[in-house]
């Protein structure tokens, strides 16, 4: 049976929501706490399928949870929902704690339910040797955030100073980056950097083809910009690119 763990210090709203998730499959093991501390027991002593955690409460704060369950091994890759009413702490959640989504309050049931059945259905497990950091948020220059899909990334470009990040759903100018600062919060050891001003999915790599000596031109599957790849770079490339394959 899949476990669900709301964790509200509000009892009307802790039941509301409750209420909501039970519509979604009434087979659920539905689980409740209102404090970090009762949280963390619960989360001891019950395996937890995944979580929805108000990011305000009363004795610490949402994101502190969910720091301390992904310093345990068994949820350190567990879905969590954060519930708000404040939008500016989603960045730090989708950064630090990797969360699957967030819900502004008052809750919509159409979304709950949707949610729900979603993670239940186990559509949204994917392999985590292959890929520990599903999603990244960035800011673009006009201060609106993106959360991309690491896996629809296929490669990085930096000119005059301005990151490019190329990917399946378009092109973005994320707000003061630079490469390496873009590799470290994507943090995937498959977009590696394969020149001073280039990093690449290898895993979305259609073919390598030389251009001189030390320089090769990048081309990806189903895309037609293409990216260069250094004398520099090259061994570190061709062995993930090996283990890929």
């Amino acid at each position: 049976m899949v476990s669900v763990l709301v964790v509200e210090d509000d009892y009307v709203q802790r039941k509301n929501l409750v209420e909501m998730i039970c519509e979604s499959d009434k087979n659920l093991d539905i689980y409740e706490a209102q404090s970090m501390q009762e949280a963390l027991k619960i989360s001891k002593e019950t395996y937890i399928n995944f979580f929805y955690i108000d990011i305000m409460l009363k004795d610490s704060s949402g994101l502190n949870l969910a720091s301390e369950l992904r310093k345990m091994e068994i949820y350190k890759f567990t879905w969590i929902i954060f519930i708000t009413t404040h939008v500016k702490y989603m960045l730090q959640a989708f950064k630090e704690i990797h969360c699957y989504d967030y819900i502004i309050k008052p809750y919509k049931k159409e979304e709950i339910i949707e949610t729900t059945r979603f993670l239940v259905s186990g559509k949204y497990r994917y392999s985590i040797k292959e890929n520990e950091n599903k999603y990244v948020v960035f800011i673009l220059q006009d201060s609106i955030s993106v959360k991309l899909d690491v896996d629809e990334i296929f490669f990085i470009e930096v000119n005059l100073r301005k990151v490019t990040l190329h990917t399946k759903k378009g092109k973005y100018q994320p707000k003061k980056m630079s490469l390496a600062k873009a590799l470290t919060i994507i943090n995937s050891d498959y977009i590696l950097q394969s020149h001073k001003s280039f990093a690449v999915n290898v895993k979305l790599i259609d073919k390598i083809e030389s251009i001189s000596t030390k320089l090769w031109k990048v081309s990806f599957v189903n895309y037609k910009e293409k990216a260069l790849l250094s004398y520099k770079f090259k061994d570190a490339v061709a062995e993930i690119l090996t283990k890929s394959i």
